[in-house]
């Protein structure tokens, strides 16, 4: 490793701090560089959506910066690139995120700024008429693309009806055309609060003053009503082979998304389940998948398996762009690289070589500062430690094959998962 772990970012290096009212501030001080990076998130996402208005979070999300009691849309983009500075808030499934970077003596700008939007926003009707326009516009794009709609179809088969993660936080056409306007503050003021609400600066900065430059504009916000996000309800594990394939006359490629609601980032098995994931479709070409389908089989544009993780159970999957005369063919081979994942252990030098990836791969993650703001983001999130950086080799390290082939037969089945496609009418005689 070209960085010493004790160089790493750590308990002596990072500040935290949590604020009367429960906004957490953690500061990593980086005198290399001139630009601060600003990151975090606030306890209001699309899981508070009302059934009849999903899309309203992220829709609110995306106006916060459209105007406030202080700036208007024009004036908040003239002192940002006035200074050449950014900042961005937009809508997830579980929080609010939002991410700047300025020059360090910008920050106090870039902070109240943030505060403006967060805590003072007017939802002027023009501007947010024209980001609904926007808004639209990208789901009928959407609309024609045949990976979204197979990873759409994809969630609706693994997760049961009325688990949020089943939909798409972005909303749908028809809903989104009809949400008022005013209901876009009465949701913000309800929700958004600062419990719960992290707040990361890394770069030319002195902790203390960051931590104070936070506070003036933060510590006064209160929001007695700020509900807890609710419990997401459970994922019962699926029964059987559940397959839906959704036709796109005119499309010339055919996408799969293969898979099942996998482990949170909480799970014992997190490592264990991660390293099977790498083996079996990330590592090197794509691992096993990338070799399989489409270097030695030739059916597919591009495959690999992906694992989310996440405050929930994210989905497990494994995803290709074919030729829709391949796609049964390329299912195939994509459930025997599950079988093989879930049937004999991993190779030690497989395990090695990926252990390797995944320890090397941590000094190039903090090589920035936004990669360090994202890292200590990720881990206040998941309540991995200050620490957690020092450890994470000896974790990745700890895991074994036993312990990989376990993970991948708790969560994966050849036999039984969730198949989606999308694309052309498929051949007659094809599954």
């Amino acid at each position: 490793m070209s960085m010493h772990l004790e160089s790493l970012p750590g308990p002596e290096t990072i500040t935290r701090r949590t604020l009367e009212n429960g906004i957490t501030v953690l500061v990593y001080e980086n005198h290399n560089a001139q630009s601060v990076v600003l990151t975090g998130s606030v306890e209001a996402g699309s899981l508070f959506d009302p059934p009849d208005e999903m899309g309203l979070a992220t829709f609110t999300a995306s106006a916060l910066m459209r105007g406030t009691e202080k700036h208007d849309f024009a004036e908040i983009y003239e002192l940002l690139e006035g200074n050449g500075a950014s900042l961005s808030i937009s809508g997830g499934m579980h929080t609010t995120g939002f991410g700047g970077k300025s020059l360090g003596e910008d920050l106090p700008m870039l902070l109240d700024l943030l505060s403006d939007a967060l805590r003072r926003p007017i939802f002027p009707e023009r501007q947010v008429e024209r980001l609904r326009g926007e808004i639209i516009t990208g789901l009928k794009i959407r609309e024609q693309d045949t990976r979204f709609i197979a990873g759409r179809a994809f969630r609706e088969l693994a997760y049961p009806p009325g688990h949020p993660y089943r939909r798409n936080g972005d909303g749908q056409i028809e809903i989104m055309e009809r949400i008022p306007r005013d209901h876009l503050g009465v949701f913000w003021r309800q929700h958004a609060g600062p419990r719960g609400m992290i707040v990361v600066i890394v770069g030319a900065v002195q902790a203390e003053d960051a931590i104070r430059q936070v506070a003036e504009c933060f510590a006064d916000w209160q929001n007695p009503q700020q509900p807890a996000a609710p419990p997401l309800p459970p994922v019962p594990p699926l029964e059987q082979v559940y397959e839906r394939a959704v036709s796109m006359p005119g499309k010339s490629q055919s996408d799969i998304v293969l898979g099942v609601a996998g482990p949170s980032r909480f799970a014992e098995d997190w490592y264990a389940a991660n390293l099977a994931n790498s083996v079996m479709g990330v590592f090197g070409m794509f691992g096993r998948i990338g070799a399989e389908v489409r270097e030695k089989r030739g059916l597919a544009y591009y495959s690999y398996s992906r694992l989310d993780g996440g405050l929930g159970p994210g989905a497990w999957r494994v995803i290709a762009g074919v030729n829709p005369a391949n796609v049964y063919r390329a299912v195939e081979a994509m459930v025997g690289e599950i079988r093989r994942i879930t049937t004999e252990p991993v190779s030690a030098e497989e395990l090695a070589d990926v252990k390797a990836n995944f320890t090397g791969r941590l000094p190039l993650q903090l090589e920035t500062n936004e990669g360090i703001a994202g890292t200590i983001l990720m881990m206040e999130r998941y309540g991995l430690g200050l620490d957690y950086l020092r450890r994470y080799p000896d974790i990745v390290n700890a895991v074994t094959a036993e312990d990989v082939l376990a993970a991948a037969q708790r969560y994966l089945n050849p036999d039984v998962y969730a198949l989606a496609i999308a694309g052309p009418e498929l051949p007659a005689g094809e599954s």
